[in-house]
């Protein structure tokens, strides 16, 4: 596997100079933080108007459309102007938002509008984030691809966490309607920063025209013909599905199991968001030769840290908590700019949405599978399956030449 040179079409400065880019860096993280506010708002608002069952079915709705859009989003990402692609789905987001917002002034919120809203952002993201994805590989050489994703997913990171932790205040003050606009707001920063001044420096391949679902199946069949390729969706594609139900139930479980409370649960979540931020920006500032090799072992400890999960006291259970927040942040970091510097430049969107699609299908199995299994036997069983079968997993990417040799770093 070799680094995808595309048509250079402006010389970048260094990342480490480049305002450009970190301004951009920036902007997205301002729109993370109000997405993360508009959740909580939304969340908060579905527990008010409906029952919990109706309320957790607002919540999803919008991933049983985004899961069927995004292959479609993958295709248009691959054939069409990615940064136009942006453009056009943030301005239907700011729309989404304002029409809430009105509605909501005018007449108290409904569950027939909260769906709206959950299932039209859906859309939206399953044709953004695919064009979204290759906008890296537009913007930066690929040797600065660590740096850029570190910083970026660090950014985002806190992003999130921002939003989140001032979402709360925010709906409780000025309800759905003042925290729609807060996002709106958001999104057109993004709108004006994408119309105006990010421009891509390197030119993608476009793929050829033809119908979406020819395009997709040319895509599944780019996997078959593109071994190393096909890893790294696989391993990106399952980057959560064992971490997330070990933290997003399993640590409810032992707390509750243990007698540790509500607060320990805060504690275990707040160590991995500082593991992952940590993680990330690690990379930047001690970056390995050899990123895959690096970010694959990084996984393996992680499915160690996963097994510890299930036993010990509350000290230990914290220590791998924060440990799975400081190996998922690295890996994701090294796997995710490995993928965008070696994945053929005509497939990207495709090969993006394709891991995405692993998300939102394989998710609630993994986690409906977790959770019988904690039922059906004691409860270090599911944290010692999951763990075990990440560690596993990675001997395949370990075992290839191509991720031992692979570097991003410029012949010298």
């Amino acid at each position: 596997m070799t680094v995808v040179e595309p048509l250079q079409l402006s010389e970048p400065p260094a990342f480490s100079r480049d305002r450009r880019v970190q301004a951009w860096i920036g902007v997205k993280a301002l729109s993370d933080a109000g997405d993360a506010l508009w959740t909580i708002a939304l969340a908060w608002t579905a527990v008010q108007i409906a029952s919990p069952a109706v309320a957790g079915l607002i919540v999803a709705a919008g991933t049983v459309p985004r899961a069927i859009v995004l292959l479609f989003g993958g295709v248009l990402a691959d054939r069409a102007n990615a940064r136009r692609v942006m453009l056009l789905f943030n301005v239907l987001r700011v729309g989404v938002l304002v029409a809430v917002a009105l509605w909501v002034l005018a007449t108290p919120p409904t569950v027939a509008v909260l769906l709206f809203a959950a299932i039209a952002f859906g859309v939206c993201d399953a044709f953004y984030e695919p064009s979204a994805g290759t906008i890296a590989r537009q913007l930066v050489r690929p040797t600065d691809l660590p740096s850029y994703s570190a910083v970026a997913q660090t950014a985002s990171r806190l992003g999130t966490m921002g939003g989140a932790a001032v979402g709360g205040v925010v709906v409780a003050h000025v309800g759905l309607s003042g925290s729609a606009t807060v996002n709106a707001l958001t999104f057109t920063v993004v709108v004006a920063f994408i119309a105006i001044w990010l421009r891509p420096r390197f030119a993608l391949p476009r793929a050829e025209k033809e119908s979406a679902l020819r395009g997709i199946a040319r895509g599944f069949a780019h996997l078959k013909d593109a071994p190393t390729t096909r890893t790294l969706v696989i391993a990106l594609s399952g980057l959560n599905l064992a971490v997330g139900p070990a933290v997003g139930i399993g640590l409810a479980l032992r707390a509750l199991d243990e007698g540790w409370g509500a607060p320990a649960v805060g504690l275990f979540e707040a160590l991995l968001g500082l593991g992952a931020a940590l993680g990330a920006i690690s990379v930047a500032r001690w970056r390995p030769r050899r990123e895959a090799y690096a970010g694959f072992w990084a996984l393996v400890v992680q499915g160690a840290a996963i097994v510890a999960l299930g036993f010990g006291p509350l000290w230990t259970v914290a220590a791998a908590a924060f440990v799975i927040g400081a190996t998922a942040g690295y890996a994701s970091v090294l796997l995710s700019s490995t993928f965008a510097a070696t994945v053929d430049t005509a497939y990207l969107g495709r090969m993006g949405a394709i891991t995405r699609l692993g998300d939102d299908c394989l998710m609630p199995v993994a986690m409906a599978a977790f959770g019988a299994l904690a039922s059906a036997t004691v409860l270090w069983v599911p944290f010692a399956l999951y763990g075990g079968a990440m560690a596993a997993l990675m001997i395949l990417p370990l075992s290839n030449r191509t991720f031992r040799e692979l570097s991003l770093r410029p012949a010298s």
